[in-house]
């Protein structure tokens, strides 16, 4: 198909552990010999239990195949070990798969490790022609992108420095900026993002949706951070111990697999020290009651519940406000709530240093299911800081039956709220 941009068939990785290869030159000849012909790998495991490994083999991925189109942007989930980093790393061709096919159309540029593809002695002006000339580019093209490149990466004063001497974050600057700008097809980021700051980390997530949407280009992302994930890709893929356990084109599935209901987490802290500001710094989000006690999921309709919000405020400032978004299974925003929406006599009352704001969710309002609520916090009409279905921290609630007072309010009533209204007979 001309639409498709990589194309994954009946894909393989076996590792033996504790050994380089096969151990014998002539053994890994055959491999490679094998490989080249689309044969079998004579020095795989056969048999119908090969991808179960043993005490010498492990299985990477097993047999996965997909096929994803060009301009999608695609999040690829799973726990550590899943298979995530191996299945970027083959499509890097950094590595070799043991069994099956790719079919690549266009330029593959990747971002998997700090430092990768980078020459330790060059300095970052010098790595930026580095990597260009790897992906085929002509230094007059090279020469055309330079300015855009060093911008972006904001580390202009060292862009004359060996990259020997850079920071991490300096690292994924420059590296990020380099394959995001030079003519790649296909762009490829693992987890190496999260080595940035939180101001970098929108930046990025902005550029590579502006790559998919106004340039067409294909975007492969590996991340533990949801909030990433949903903000960047419409598609998704949840591996589990080397298999694909849904490919889907709604990201929000591929999540809600990664979070099975009776995993749902209702609390959030910044232990990363997120969302660096000079104003408000959140610490904890949470669902609790009255007296900041974290509830556990799910919680019964006919129950209150409270939304916690716990941070410092560095600096005062009276367009500051701090609320939440909620949004319904699909992604539908039901609403927004600020500390300020009330008259002023009754509004929370914000104070430099320490903060914990909360705000009452009465009983018998959403209706039974799952629900993700956001973080808000902006400079009224000036300035986001954490900014709903964007970048903000999240936080998920389920809402369950509880013991009603009616018998004809025994089951989940159709839409998203369920209130129970005051009638009246005249």
């Amino acid at each position: 198909m001309p639409d498709t941009a990589i194309q994954i068939d009946h894909l393989s990785k076996m590792y033996r552990l504790g050994v380089i290869n096969n151990g014998a030159l002539f053994q890994d000849i055959q491999s490679w010999i094998a490989l080249k012909r689309g044969k079998e790998d004579p020095h795989s495991k056969i048999g119908e239990n090969k991808y179960k490994g043993d005490k010498d083999h492990f299985w990477a991925l097993k047999d996965i195949s997909f096929d994803i189109k060009q301009g999608d942007r695609i999040g690829i989930i799973g726990k550590n070990g899943a298979g995530k980093s191996t299945l970027l790393k083959i499509l890097s061709r950094i590595t070799i798969p043991t069994e099956g096919t790719i079919k690549i159309n266009g330029r593959v540029a990747s971002l998997l490790e700090v430092g990768t593809g980078f020459h330790q002695e060059l300095t970052g002006r010098e790595n930026i022609y580095l990597n260009g000339a790897i992906l085929g580019m002509k230094k007059r093209r090279i020469d055309e992108k330079l300015d855009s490149i060093i911008e972006f990466s904001g580390i202009e004063h060292h862009i004359d420095t060996p990259v020997k001497r850079y920071s991490s974050g300096m690292y994924v600057r420059l590296a990020f900026a380099v394959a995001a700008h030079l003519d790649s097809d296909i762009l490829i980021a693992d987890e190496v993002l999260a080595v940035g700051d939180a101001e970098f980390q929108k930046k990025a997530l902005g550029k590579m949706q502006d790559l998919s949407t106004g340039e067409g280009r294909t975007v492969l992302f590996v991340s533990h951070n949801m909030n990433s994930i949903e903000l960047l890709c419409k598609k998704g893929i949840l591996l589990e111990q080397g298999n694909i356990k849904i490919f889907s084109d709604n990201i929000h599935e591929v999540i809600k697999a990664y979070f099975p209901t009776n995993n749902i987490s209702s609390i959030w802290k910044n232990n990363n020290n997120l969302f660096q500001n000079s104003y408000f710094i959140p610490n904890d989000f949470f669902i609790g009651d009255i007296n900041a006690n974290i509830l556990s999921m799910p919680i019964h309709k006919d129950n209150d519940f409270y939304v916690h919000i716990i941070g410092e405020i560095k600096t005062l400032d009276p367009c500051l406000q701090i609320g939440y978004a909620i949004y319904d299974e699909k992604n539908n925003l039901l609403f927004w709530s600020n500390h300020n929406d009330n008259v002023e006599e009754y509004c929370s009352e914000l104070r430099l240093g320490h903060n914990h704001i909360y705000s009452k969710i009465p009983k018998y309002f959403l209706n039974e299911g799952n629900y993700r609520i956001e973080m808000i916090v902006s400079l009224f009409c000036r300035e986001w800081i954490c900014e709903p279905n964007k970048y903000s921290p999240y936080i998920h609630l389920e809402i369950g039956s509880g013991l009603k007072k009616s018998s004809f309010f025994a089951t989940k009533r159709p839409g998203i709220l369920s209130p129970v209204m005051k009638w009246y007979n005249q």
